[in-house]
């Protein structure tokens, strides 16, 4: 099944037949139940003065995944996935962008939840206005050291705009780090319903009738992932992570998921993008436990 603006996921050649990557469906999505979508894009990180690489977050996490994860896990069978390839650049951010909500978009019409793969962070706010337009009033929850409310252009201002542009009401963020965020991003957060939580917090999701979840490796520290646009050097571990990933997969609320800014030109033994794989494969275990 070819969708219009994406181009081949660019799958290794070497899958085995043992890994979960080879259930992972290309021709059609008869049957799937999740869309895996590639944003390889860093315009938004350069223009942010960002470390580059980020452009080639997906093609790593594929290649990642083709080798870890069991098609037949303990955990019981995962859901089924159809991988709807990367969205392809075009070099400017808006044109990107509208592109990026366009296929979200076609993802959805086929009753799909979306997940996608960055990518620059600002990748986010197309991602999910496609899916805001769908689900009016949409709450978010985020796991990012980065407040990520900036007024400029880039990859450090994808929740302001959907705030701002797609009726987002409330914004839930955890792992903020105050001394790497400034006092005004705080106040407008604050004072357009966002609220940080401590690290501490209970792994609860919000009350809101429909949810988005964006995960921003950065979050976690740099011991576990060094392969962001961001290093972090006081993040959390793929532990607190994990429980929390869960949760969401879980919860029936949450409308799309991704995780962003993998960048393996700053991840030479690629334990990144493992832990991006690992995150992705936590999300699809817990949602086998939707209940309807």
């Amino acid at each position: 099944m070819i969708i219009p603006n994406t181009s081949a996921p660019p799958w290794p050649g070497d899958t085995a037949a043992g890994r979960f990557a080879s259930t992972i469906r290309t021709d059609s999505s008869d049957g799937c139940a999740i869309a895996l979508l590639g944003l390889p894009d860093d315009t938004g990180v350069r223009m942010n003065n960002g470390r580059t690489g980020a452009a080639g977050g997906p093609k790593a996490f594929r290649a990642a995944l083709a080798n870890f994860g069991a098609a037949d896990s303990a955990t019981g069978p995962l859901p089924l996935v159809f991988d709807a390839g990367d969205v392809m650049p075009t070099g400017s951010l808006e044109k990107t962008h509208e592109r990026v909500t366009e296929v979200t978009a076609s993802l959805l019409e086929r009753g799909l939840l979306p997940i996608a793969i960055g990518g620059g962070h600002d990748l986010t706010f197309p991602f999910v206005r496609a899916v805001a337009a769908k689900h009016p009033k949409l709450v978010g929850v985020y796991f990012d050291a980065h407040l990520d409310v900036r007024e400029t252009a880039g990859s450090g201002m994808p929740f302001r705009r959907l705030v701002e542009d797609c009726g987002v009401s409330a914004l839930h963020l955890h792992g903020f780090r105050p001394l790497v965020n400034s006092r005004e991003h705080l106040e407008w957060f604050r004072a357009h319903g966002g609220r940080t939580h401590p690290e501490n917090a209970k792994v609860a999701l919000p009350k809101a009738k429909d949810l988005f979840v964006s995960f921003d490796l950065d979050v976690l520290d740099a011991a576990h992932a060094p392969g962001v646009s961001a290093m972090n050097p006081a993040g959390w571990a793929v532990r607190e992570a994990e429980a929390w990933v869960r949760a969401c997969g879980a919860d029936p609320r949450v409308r799309c998921f991704d995780l962003m800014e993998l960048n393996p030109a700053h991840d030479p033994d690629g334990r990144t993008a493992r832990v991006a794989a690992h995150l992705f494969l936590t999300f699809l275990a817990g949602f086998t436990q939707r209940k309807p």
